[in-house]
């Protein structure tokens, strides 16, 4: 089946091209994840203003990403914590911790996207970094005090 990508896919193809999937693929994936349009002849003829509608929704989400980098950027998420006298934290601080913290601050933002390779797990100061676009990343700094 002949389908138009309203998106980029992965191992498919990118956003606006023209490409020949499995039935099965596009019917119970592509279609109702609006990742693509079945290619008839009214939405070939139709293919520039489809791109365009793409383009400026594109647009639009990069610069509300964009926005919202430089409100994450300028907050600093301070924490008090128990911890030992080496400066080990009983317990630690998660990406859920960040998430809601930012929550709070009105800048919804899901778990899955803050990126920690492990739970922060002493005091400092520590920087961490969040997905919120393809092409947009912030940084938040964490500081770590001991309560």
């Amino acid at each position: 089946m002949k389908v138009i990508l309203l998106d980029d896919v992965t191992k498919v193809g990118q956003r606006g091209e023209v490409r020949d999937v499995s039935d099965g693929y596009a019917r119970n994936f592509l279609i109702p994840k609006k990742l693509a349009l079945s290619a008839t002849a009214g939405n070939l003829k139709n293919l520039e203003h489809i791109k365009k509608q793409q383009d400026a929704k594109a647009d639009r989400l990069k610069a509300d990403a964009e926005a919202l980098r430089a409100k994450i950027e300028a907050l600093v998420y301070e924490q008090r914590r128990q911890a030992s006298e080496e400066g080990k934290l009983f317990g630690s601080v998660t990406s859920q911790d960040v998430a809601d913290f930012l929550g709070t601050r009105g800048i919804p933002i899901e778990r899955r996207r803050i990126t920690l390779e492990e739970p922060i797990k002493a005091l400092g100061e520590h920087v961490v970094s969040m997905r919120l676009h393809q092409d947009v990343t912030a940084q938040l700094r964490v500081n770590i005090v001991r309560e």
